[in-house]
């Protein structure tokens, strides 16, 4: 991270954070609506955006809806479904073609016989994507994978992809990294070095996209990743926020996160 706070000169501007939501700013939950949002999780986030001239933004599987309702009354820069929805800097919401939520609808629909049977499974129809969640039934995974499949061979733009215990089908074009690389090419990201911080499978063209432009990914907990970088928890990602805010307060920030220091490590297989 040290090469970062270089190339930053000490100046916070220059920085543009891109973080997930659930695993990374959240601990994830058993059900969607069950996370647990800190209390100081909105003020920390808050200051870190001001900080950093409102270069912050979270990418996210989520609709930009649940986001503004689980940070409340924050109302941040969000990239929701994966990229398929955006809500810019300036609060303009770049919205959906009809024929993408009239597709998404129907591959939910078309998952009423699974449900119906195992009651266990989660259903999360988003505005644009559709995520099947089977964490409270792993021995499903076959079946969700099974079921999506045949969902979507009716809708070709859209495609599959796998996370922690969740298959979700969304329009092909759109990821974490499309999203990462359309914020920056917008004020007030434009310019700066991203950092991008997740913890999921989903997360990995986020990655991807932050290191091809200059940046750096930093994957959360164990797994095979791209991401450069390597952080251990949700704890973590917020103790490496505030060491960021702190770097406009002078060089003392930079010995906090240094390489050597337990709250990044250099990932070691890529």
């Amino acid at each position: 991270m040290s090469e970062l706070i270089a190339q930053s000169g000490g100046a916070a501007p220059l920085l543009a954070i891109f973080t997930d939501f659930d695993g990374t700013l959240v601990e994830i939950a058993e059900t969607p609506d069950a996370v647990d949002v800190p209390a100081h999780l909105a003020d920390q986030l808050d200051r870190t955006a001001r900080d950093f001239n409102h270069a912050f933004a979270v990418i996210t599987g989520r609709e930009i809806a649940d986001i503004d309702r689980f940070l409340a009354p924050l109302h941040l820069p969000v990239a929701g479904a994966h990229g398929a929805q955006r809500r810019k800097a300036d609060g303009t919401m770049l919205e959906l073609d009809a024929e993408i939520t009239g597709a998404a609808q129907s591959i939910a629909s078309a998952m009423a016989p699974l449900l119906e049977e195992h009651s266990e499974l989660i259903l999360e129809p988003k505005d644009g994507a559709v995520a099947l969640h089977y964490r409270q039934a792993p021995e499903l995974e076959e079946d969700c994978l099974l079921a999506m499949q045949a969902a979507i061979g009716k809708h070709p733009e859209f495609t599959l992809v796998p996370g922690k215990m969740v298959i979700e089908a969304r329009p092909a074009g759109f990821d974490k990294g499309s999203a990462l690389k359309a914020f920056m090419q917008e004020e007030p990201f434009a310019g700066r070095t991203p950092i991008f911080i997740g913890d999921d499978t989903t997360d990995e063209d986020g990655f991807r996209a932050a290191q091809e432009l200059g940046g750096v990914g930093i994957k959360l907990g164990p797994g095979k990743t791209i991401a450069r970088m390597r952080i251990a928890d949700v704890a973590s990602v917020y103790a490496l926020l505030e060491g960021l805010t702190q770097i406009v307060t002078g060089p003392q920030a930079t010995s906090n996160l240094a390489d050597e220091t337990p709250i990044l490590a250099e990932t070691t297989a890529h």
